[in-house]
């Protein structure tokens, strides 16, 4: 009983959210950062699978996230939307509400497939080669889609607005953050399930001895495939969500700068642990949204406001000052992260009479 209330408590929560968004108390911005929250857990919780239950080093992330936007993106504007390139829609836009979480699904399985292909040459490879081949594949993986002009090659791809809006049209709600939350709740979900689950335990063997647990008679390249189709598959789904709330993708979104932000993301939260990946991604987003505020007020204070095209770019300058200033603190002085393999029952025991990590 104690269980389903913190459930009901975050179901709660996020109907208030919706609720507050469908009546206008929250505006464009705010709910734009709540869904960017969203992603960035689903991003962190999902490369915590590889980083740092299975303890391998991948590099690549936005690589996966790049593969879910595209396809989410093409099949919706296929099969929903009127667009120059491909013409008119397969299924009428009325059915973007049925279709959409199957168009987000299949994103997530393509890129999960995707990982597939990664993990396959991580049988034998480790730490630094491992991180060498996921930024291959991520720079793979961005240079083959700057080169497909039907998809808008560097310029990008658009069109996903008509989509989200066309469910609008059918029923006035926040789709968008619906879609947000339902993904960012069941990911968490399938980690969680998955980390408690035999192939968890077999991923944490690997991550403690790859050899020992070979002669424990454990098939550690069957836990590398599935954990790396698990975590490349929600990366996939966070890319999908990704490209559906901003409207518009473009490949160099999702480049090696991306990938380091996820990176700083887990290491921030803690090596291991499911709810360190979920407060960091809070706390990353948050810290981010603030530079777009305090950088440019600062240097405005300052009078050098003009040395940059604008605040925007200026804030963009500094998040690539600061936040590998963070990721140096955090190896100096905190290299387990924030919450360490802890959950958050483990350091707030009061929790556990309403939640139970197993």
């Amino acid at each position: 009983m104690q269980k389903y209330s913190f459930n009901f408590g975050i179901w709660g929560m996020a109907l208030i959210i919706i609720a507050l968004s469908q009546f206008g108390a929250l505006d464009l911005y705010i709910q734009s950062v709540i869904m960017f929250i969203g992603i960035n857990i689903i991003l962190s919780s999902s490369l915590n699978v590889v980083n740092g239950y299975m303890g391998e080093f991948s590099c690549g992330h936005a690589g996966f996230m790049c593969v879910g936007a595209y396809v989410s993106s093409i099949l919706s504007v296929i099969f929903f939307s009127q667009n120059a390139i491909f013409g008119a829609p397969i299924l009428p836009p009325e059915f973007a509400i049925i279709g959409f979480p199957i168009v987000v699904i299949i994103s997530g399985l393509v890129a999960g497939v995707t990982g597939l292909i990664v993990a396959i040459p991580s049988f034998k490879t480790r730490g630094d080669y491992l991180a060498i081949i996921t930024i291959a594949a991520n720079y793979m993986v961005i240079s083959a889609i700057e080169n497909v002009d039907v998809i808008g090659g560097s310029r990008g791809f658009m069109g996903m607005k008509r989509v989200v809006n066309a469910m609008t049209d059918v029923i006035d709600l926040p789709w968008m953050m619906i879609w947000v939350i339902l993904g960012t709740y069941m990911s968490i979900w399938m980690i969680r399930r998955f980390v408690s689950s035999t192939y968890g335990k077999g991923i944490m063997a690997v991550s403690q001895d790859e050899v020992a647990a070979e002669i424990m008679s454990v098939n550690t390249n069957k836990m590398k495939m599935a954990a790396f189709m698990l975590s490349s598959g929600l990366a996939g789904i966070a890319g999908a969500l990704f490209a559906h709330v901003l409207g518009y993708v473009n490949p160099q979104s999702f480049n090696i700068m991306k990938s380091t932000e996820c990176l700083v993301m887990v290491y921030l939260g803690g090596m291991g642990s499911l709810g360190g990946s979920v407060l960091s991604a809070i706390l990353f987003t948050v810290m981010l949204e603030l530079l777009r505020f305090i950088i440019p007020a600062i240097d405005t204070g300052l009078h050098i406001i003009n040395v940059l095209p604008d605040s925007y770019h200026l804030s963009q300058v500094w998040k690539w000052v600061l936040i590998p200033l963070t990721l140096i603190l955090l190896m100096q002085f905190r290299p387990e992260g924030l919450m360490g393999n802890k959950e958050l029952p483990k350091l707030f025991p009061g929790l556990k009479k309403f939640y139970k990590f197993k």
